[in-house]
């Protein structure tokens, strides 16, 4: 079996790293090709005005100056000289549930490659206050092997991408495995940080506020919370079809 690792923290993220030794738990035949520099929160774009730059670490290690979704084309399209059977996307540094799957350039490297007739795969790593600067991967390392495996024994239908989390515990207090639907948190927490530069002239961060707000049952953030898993099926076609329905209504003439 031969598996695509790529994420969106950069060529030289621990996370990848991790991700990499979950794949050759899996198979000795791993690639690596991720973004040259950090690409979170670039979702699914494309770099469609910029050239791609094309940089070989290590054997099998590429790095890509785009983001996810450039590395798994240029994989796909350039690197490789087979499809892959498996991309893995991750680990990613933080939790990438409810609204996070939109923004996610992790969760997008998995939908490049389900969109490119590949089963995909994100991985995502929860961190707190006092992880911040060492998310606990030992966890995804753990269990990942694992939940790969058993999803690929399942198989993943054409379509379909699997967006796994692992919690913030140690090894030891993991729960077990929650399949879970996309969560939404019940409340905003965006919101624009206003600063000045040395000329007075105003500069703007987006920044996120940390907030305690209540879970739903079933979501991936309430599997978080309990210390569980959260293994979440995705779908690339997003048509909302009772809406369909009641619109083929309104427009029939």
């Amino acid at each position: 079996m031969r598996i695509l690792v790529t994420n969106d923290d950069g060529i030289h993220a621990s996370g990848l790293d991790a991700c990499a030794r979950i794949a050759r738990a899996l198979s000795d035949d791993v690639w690596v090709v991720a973004p040259e520099f950090d690409q979170s929160g670039v979702s699914h774009s494309l770099s469609l005005s910029d050239p791609l730059r094309l940089r070989q670490v290590e054997e099998k290690r590429f790095a890509v100056k785009g983001t996810p979704t450039d590395c798994v084309i240029m994989a796909v399209r350039h690197i490789l000289d087979a499809k892959p059977d498996l991309v893995l996307s991750g680990v990613n540094r933080g939790q990438n549930v409810a609204e996070d799957v939109g923004y996610s350039g992790t969760v997008a490297g998995a939908i490049e490659g389900t969109v490119l007739g590949i089963p995909s795969i994100a991985l995502s790593q929860a961190y707190g206050l006092e992880t911040r600067h060492a998310p606990p991967y030992a966890v995804a390392e753990h269990f990942g092997p694992k939940v790969v495996r058993t999803l690929l024994e399942e198989g993943i239908p054409p379509g379909i991408l699997i967006n796994v989390n692992f919690p913030n515990r140690p090894v030891e207090e993991i729960k077990g495995v929650a399949v879970t639907a996309q969560g939404r948190r019940n409340q905003d927490l965006l919101r624009i940080d206003q600063r000045a530069d040395g000329r007075g002239n105003p500069y703007y961060w987006i920044a996120f506020e940390r907030r305690v707000f209540e879970t739903v049952n079933g979501s991936d953030l309430h599997a978080l919370d309990q210390g569980c898993i959260s293994v979440t099926p995705l779908r690339l076609d997003m048509t909302d079809e009772p809406m369909m329905t009641r619109l083929a209504q309104l427009f029939r003439g």
